[in-house]
């Protein structure tokens, strides 16, 4: 194959833009922990439902001078339906110093999607919040 022809292959593949889809740090009350904690939310805010959802995670940045970074977390979900929000997972208030990445992959219909979200380090917390649409609560969101 020609590098011509794989620079035309290339610019016959479109790549649709996530609409109405984010993330949302919440911070609610933990009867395991006895405090509030910061939990992140995927938010479909769209007409659509979406399919076979795939949510990868991790943490990373510097801490103390020192490069830090999580395990990755995985998470999958088989529909969230239009106009629902679900719960990805709860941040550890250590890794709120790091910058927090979100990749997120879902179907709409026979489509792929997906894009990155990240909560930079130190974004999520009380001052940084504004009502979330569909649960109507403060959060920190991310587009």
């Amino acid at each position: 194959m020609t590098f011509k022809r794989l620079t035309n292959m290339k610019a016959d593949i479109t790549i649709p833009k996530v609409e109405n889809v984010f993330l949302a740090a919440i911070k609610e009350w933990n009867d395991d922990f006895m405090e509030k904690v910061w939990n992140v939310y995927l938010v479909n805010d769209s007409d659509f439902d979406l399919e076979s959802v795939m949510v990868v995670s991790k943490a990373f940045g510097t801490l103390d001078g020192e490069m830090k970074k999580t395990s990755l977390l995985r998470h999958a979900f088989v529909k969230v339906p239009a106009v629902s929000v679900v719960k990805v997972e709860m941040i550890e208030k250590s890794v709120l110093a790091l910058n927090n990445e979100f990749m997120i992959t879902y179907f709409i219909g026979n489509t792929l999607y997906d894009k990155k979200f990240t909560f930079r380090k130190n974004t999520i917390n009380e001052r940084a919040t504004e009502e979330v649409p569909i649960l109507f609560v403060n959060g920190v969101i991310v587009r």
